[in-house]
């Protein structure tokens, strides 16, 4: 019954929260209106955009809904500045987690402004030009549409736990099975089974330089 997903989705414990909004692709056009409404309740009380909006938004596609994809791409301040994330926004929604972290990689690369789009792929002295307001909307985008897995921040996170130990990192995040590097693109998971911080991907044969780059630019954006 719609009272009982409606319940659910105002549950504090999250995993219960996001259990019902997925619920609600069921029940079609009650279900829409239902987690719209949730929607504009959290916009009401100041929420920022988050994966629990970012889950609204992804089952209300599979219900062929788009009705918040304005507001979404609004809160997300996608239109702010110089570079297009509409396609990365697109692609996350949808769950194209393979195809998104193609792009992220040339979105990185397009926002150092050093030749590193040509190159394709950057250099750790690229990333000290990457303006924090584009590392927070791309991180922002992997974070809100993966129900909180995946994302710069959420890999940074786990480094710090595990006492910046890299070869922890690589093991408690499946990029490294056997001692060896998983290989592109089939030992990588492209869906929310995967483990937290899986995505998005960064090419650790040249080392780790410009991982550690990436994440020491939080430590500015905390403070």
């Amino acid at each position: 019954m719609i009272e009982v997903i409606q319940k659910q989705i105002n549950d504090p414990d999250v995993k219960e929260c996001l259990t019902g909004i997925k619920s609600a692709v069921n029940y079609d056009r009650e279900g829409v209106s239902l987690l719209v409404k949730f929607f504009a309740t959290r916009r009401e009380q100041n929420i920022p955009i988050g994966f629990i909006d970012g889950t609204i938004y992804q089952t209300l596609l599979k219900m062929n809904d788009q009705s918040l994809t304005q507001e979404m791409i609004t809160g997300l301040n996608l239109a702010e500045g110089t570079i297009d994330y509409l396609q990365l926004f697109n692609l996350l929604s949808l769950g194209e987690y393979q195809q998104a972290d193609v792009l992220h990689n040339q979105k990185m690369c397009e926002a150092s402004g050093t030749n590193a789009a040509e190159r394709g792929w950057l250099y750790f002295t690229d990333v000290e030009q990457i303006s924090l307001q584009d590392l927070q909307t791309l991180d922002r985008l992997w974070v809100v549409f993966s129900e909180g897995k995946f994302g710069y921040s959420v890999q940074r996170k786990i480094w710090l736990n595990l006492g910046k130990n890299w070869e922890k990192l690589w093991k408690q995040i499946k990029w490294k099975q056997e001692g060896s590097f998983a290989r592109y693109p089939g030992g990588f998971i492209w869906n929310l089974d995967a483990p937290r911080g899986h995505l998005p991907l960064s090419n650790q044969i040249r080392g780790n330089k410009t991982l550690e780059a990436i994440f020491n630019l939080f430590s500015k954006i905390e403070q």
